[in-house]
């Protein structure tokens, strides 16, 4: 039994036109790695921060909110909690809390985070950053 002959150089020739004009077909469609979700830092909601009272202790707050991403030995009454959320395709997304403290004790919180007044969703976070009074004559009034 004979091997089959090679093609010739015309066929070969026929067959890389054929392959450009193919994919001179798909012009439109582009193939772009997977992108993953990237979050990033800590991920506080309305509901955590609602749960947050005057007076609670360091220990209190690290147990609704988990432990700050950022401690700062300059501001020792400040706790900063950040998130990111970058989508693998479209814009990426920021959150910042901060708690602030007095004698060790829970005195206000000031963020885009802030408790759910039973009104909005809680998908939806304030454009601007807000700081709220926790203290007993001014339960969740904002802060100027």
């Amino acid at each position: 039994m004979r091997a089959p002959a090679p093609p010739s150089r015309t066929a070969l020739a026929a067959m890389a036109a054929a392959l450009l004009e193919l994919a001179g077909c798909a012009g439109g469609l582009r193939l772009s790695p997977y992108r993953i979700d990237v979050r990033q830092g800590n991920y506080i909601t309305q509901e955590m921060v609602a749960r947050l009272k005057p007076g609670m202790t360091r220990d209190q707050v690290r147990f609704v909110l988990g432990t700050p991403l950022v401690v700062d030995l300059f501001h020792a009454e400040r706790w900063d909690y950040f998130y990111r959320f970058q989508p693998g395709s479209g814009q990426a997304q920021q959150r910042h809390l901060s708690v602030f403290f007095a004698d060790g004790k829970l005195q206000r919180v000031a963020g885009d985070v802030v408790a759910d007044e039973g009104s909005a969703p809680a998908a939806q976070a304030p454009a601007a950053s807000r700081a709220i009074e926790i203290g007993p004559d001014a339960a969740a009034r904002p802060a100027k």
